[in-house]
């Protein structure tokens, strides 16, 4: 997260050091959402036939990578490596985004399982906040002196690439497959099925199958791709209105995730003690189009602390929300895969985002900041009522609660929303 950050927040200084557009800039950032969604087919299979160690392995590894090639790209006229380079971490996040929901489900019982979902998503926000604060502080805008600019660049670069390399050895030496025994009911459920019983392309089918889930793909798609394209352009909204203010557009960038870190892991705690998962999505979301909706109209007025209060709650509900996603995407489709469905959600994500960037990014060029604000609040209202048709059908809750203690099997769907319809093949042990 780090990584697919650290040129965005400094698009003015690395325009003028490579000697291109915003646009391209804008593709270091998008180059993660391109790759993310040919690639999440091949990663979530990996993630079901190898298991936990080898996907995180592989993504930690990917990512070190990347950051070693970006270290060759120190001079004006290397735009192409850097590309490349980001590239390759893009690849990376991959595998790594659909870990959390799987780590918790396999790691943690049914009272703490949104709370570790919400605390593993942290990881990825955690990065995205270290990437608005450091990055600006690190390499200051120099236009009239590239020497000094490419040194600061290489401290960048090469801190992130030992820091890169360090987690990847670390990933190696403590990270395990599973416990020993399943910390829960619909895990031990899972666990018991034999391993040929189980079809990637028959659970894909069944997830495309389920209508709630499909209208959750969608409102998740374009919140999450509405944060990414935010992020992205985070920097030339406030360089917009507050010349010269790149580092304070860092920490506005830091507030927003940081305050998004607080509503995650409240969101998850709420979630493990209520279990209302569809009315605290729904609930979320509706702040997360306010909370832009003051942020649009606010950004104009001159006063940088209304920028970092404003920030601040939008980020609160819009990070907030990523948690929620995942968690009820798991909830509704058990006892398919959790990194098979939180797979897709950052799919859609992607795919909005990319959209969302560039038509964001056209409008906040040729008109204003305000223009591409309105845009995104135009589509998170749609994202509002795509939610509130959401059927809230917890089958991972009600077989852990003991309302569905019994033996289940994925099979294919033909009708998610009627009450007769249900992925679980239910037979009775009583």
């Amino acid at each position: 997260a780090f990584q697919w950050i650290q040129y965005s927040i400094l698009s003015n200084v690395f325009a003028g050091f490579y000697g291109v557009s915003f646009t391209q800039i804008d593709w270091l950032s998008m180059v993660y959402m391109v790759a993310y969604v040919p690639l999440i087919l091949p990663a979530t299979w990996l993630l079901d036939a190898r298991g936990l160690r080898l996907t995180a392995l592989l993504g930690s590894g990917l990512n070190a990578l990347g950051a070693w090639l970006k270290c060759g790209s120190l001079a004006p006229q290397r735009y192409p490596l850097t590309l490349a380079a980001q590239a390759v971490c893009a690849v990376a996040q991959v595998f790594i985004l659909g870990l959390p929901s799987r780590i918790a489900s396999v790691w943690f019982g049914p009272t703490e399982v949104s709370t570790a979902c919400a605390v593993a998503v942290l990881g990825n926000q955690l990065g995205t906040a270290i990437g608005f604060l450091l990055p600006p502080v690190l390499v200051p805008n120099t236009p009239n002196d590239i020497d000094l600019m490419a040194h600061n660049i290489s401290i960048m670069f090469y801190g992130t690439a030992i820091v890169s390399t360090l987690l990847f050895f670390l990933t190696g030496v403590v990270f395990e497959e599973k416990p020993k025994y399943p910390p829960s009911h619909s895990q031990a459920v899972l666990q018991s099925k034999p391993p040929e019983d189980y079809s990637y392309k028959q659970s894909i089918i069944n997830l495309f199958r389920n209508i709630p889930f499909i209208l959750l793909l969608i409102s998740y798609g374009i919140m999450t791709g509405a944060f990414y394209s935010v992020s992205t352009l985070l920097n030339q909204m406030i360089v917009t209105h507050y010349e010269g203010e790149e580092v304070n557009a860092g920490r506005i960038g830091l507030t927003l995730v940081v305050a998004g870190m607080v509503g995650s892991i409240i969101c998850g705690l709420w979630l493990d003690y209520t279990k209302t998962y569809k009315q605290t999505t729904l609930i979320v979301y509706i702040l997360s189009f306010i909370g832009l909706l003051v942020f649009t109209f606010t950004l104009d007025l001159g006063y940088l602390i209304v920028v970092f209060v404003t920030g601040g709650v939008l980020g609160f509900f819009m990070t907030g929300y990523l948690p929620l996603g995942f968690e009820f995407a798991v909830e509704i489709t058990y006892p398919e895969s959790e990194g098979t469905s939180s797979g897709l959600l950052n799919a859609s994500a992607q795919i909005f985002g990319i959209v969302f960037t560039l038509v964001q990014g056209k409008l906040t060029t040729d008109y204003s900041p305000r223009a591409g604000n309105i845009f995104l609040c135009a589509w998170i209202f749609v994202g509002i009522i795509l939610t509130a048709l959401i059927k809230s059908d917890l089958r991972r809750h009600n077989v852990n609660s003991g309302i569905m203690n019994l033996d289940v099997k994925a099979v294919p769907v033909d009708s998610p929303v009627e009450p007769e319809s249900t992925t679980l093949k239910i037979q009775s042990t009583l």
